[in-house]
């Protein structure tokens, strides 16, 4: 018989839930969400992406992405403009808001990792170990 316990994806979503409720009341003091934390960090990386490139990297399709990034910019974290060069792609970038709060948030990951109970030298060999998964089931799944 199967137990639930067992399940790697069971307990995976356990887990990454168990992460968002720590994330949750840090996130909510600037009133931004997880995935939309998520969006500011890959901006942050890359200052200017397409909604495509965005979606990549975050793991989105554009019917989730895009109305994500209309309650970012009503919210005054990003901007989305066409691009000039191409009008079927549009260019997300931060806002002053988003920048200010770069700073703000750099010592969060290390903040909620002491919160989880995970040593660095834990997380660091999980990540790598959820990494390579990753890449593997998105080559399996881009051959199916």
């Amino acid at each position: 018989m199967q137990r639930l316990e067992n399940q790697l994806c069971f307990v995976l979503y356990a887990y990454s839930r168990q992460l968002c409720s720590l994330f949750r009341p840090v996130l909510d003091r600037w009133g931004i969400t997880y995935p939309q934390y998520f969006a500011l960090l890959a901006l942050w990386e890359g200052q200017e992406l397409t909604v495509k490139q965005l979606g990549e990297k975050l793991y989105l399709d554009s019917g989730t992405l895009t109305p994500m990034l209309k309650r970012m910019e009503e919210a005054g974290w990003v901007k989305r403009q066409r691009s000039t060069v191409d009008e079927r792609k549009v260019i997300v970038t931060l806002n002053e808001k988003a920048e200010a709060l770069r700073s703000e948030m750099t010592n969060l990951p290390q903040m909620l990792l002491e919160q989880s109970g995970m040593t660095q030298q834990d997380a660091a060999l999980l990540l790598e170990q959820l990494k390579r998964m990753m890449r593997q089931s998105r080559r399996t799944n881009q051959r199916s």
